[in-house]
């Protein structure tokens, strides 16, 4: 029998609803892809690259779920808009959204030229809004539906990642207005803040940072980083029917880091806290490889 994900959560508590994942070819999209496929639902894998796409759509496959995946650049309002007729039209119906696309580069605010904001923020705010706008105005306005936005660890500012640490709050903000107008509509609208996650995400940043990164589970107050699968549970958790009371809240996966500042010494621990993680294809990312 194929391996599958492990989900705390009871089988078939998606069954046969259409998700879309966006950035659903890598990292926390792919395993939340995963999780939500091993709960029943059909998914709708959105990204730029179509190698990424499809073999997270074998994976799913092999492992008896349903995935088709759509190619798109979700800063081009036309696209998006085609995208997600596309989809209706595969499967007449859209139930929840997991505005995961995403992505920044390290670099201090005096060398971010104005390309490179605004290609950073129309991925991880303007993106998510025209994604979040079109799965509403075309399908989750007739008959509701729950949306999740990814964004990040930014509540005391966001050195070295200013651009994203902008367009993530931004996100939040838009979460909450989101939540409000859209609400008449039976749609949620929540977001979840993952912190410093062992996701393939991390090796994409330069070979002078490999040590840094290195490092950060010695200022987090689990002593390690998290695990994809901890942040794939808080957005299933969001997507179900548990969080019907739930709207306009952001779901922060970050075990208090943003709470320990580096001038205050964390109590000694002997072993780091027990981690999650039920993701069956989990990989390590290359910097974290020992």
């Amino acid at each position: 029998m194929a391996l599958r994900y492990r989900s705390i959560f009871r089988p078939g508590l998606f069954q046969d609803q259409v998700v879309i994942v966006t950035g659903g070819g890598s990292g926390i999209g792919r395993c939340t892809a995963h999780e939500l496929a091993a709960l029943g639902a059909r998914l709708a894998l959105v990204g730029r690259k179509p190698d990424k796409l499809d073999r997270v759509r074998a994976e799913i496959a092999a492992a008896g779920g349903e995935a088709e995946h759509w190619i798109c650049d979700i800063r081009a309002e036309a696209t998006v808009k085609d995208t997600v007729s596309a989809i209706l039209a595969r499967y007449r119906r859209i139930d929840g959204l997991v505005n995961n696309a995403g992505g920044q580069f390290a670099s201090p605010l005096g060398r971010i030229t104005q390309k490179g904001w605004e290609a950073v923020v129309g991925t991880n705010l303007t993106g998510g809004f025209l994604m979040a706008r079109e799965v509403y105005t075309q399908a989750m306005a007739q008959r509701g539906g729950a949306i999740v936005n990814i964004v990040a660890d930014m509540w005391l500012g966001a050195p070295l990642m200013g651009h994203s640490g902008a367009a993530r709050a931004g996100m939040v903000n838009f979460t909450q207005t989101a939540a409000v107008e859209w609400s008449a509509a039976n749609v949620r609208v929540n977001a979840v803040a993952p912190g410093w996650i062992a996701s393939s995400g991390l090796d994409s940043y330069p070979a002078a940072m490999r040590e840094t990164i290195r490092g950060l589970k010695h200022h987090s107050p689990a002593g390690r980083l998290g695990t994809e699968s901890e942040v794939a549970a808080a957005i299933v958790f969001l997507l179900s029917e548990a969080a019907a009371y739930i709207s306009g809240a952001t779901l922060r996966v970050d075990a208090a880091a943003p709470n320990a500042p580096r001038s205050v010494t964390l109590p000694p621990r002997q072993a780091p806290m027990p981690a999650f993680n039920g993701f069956h294809l989990a990989e390590t990312p290359d910097v974290l490889r020992d």
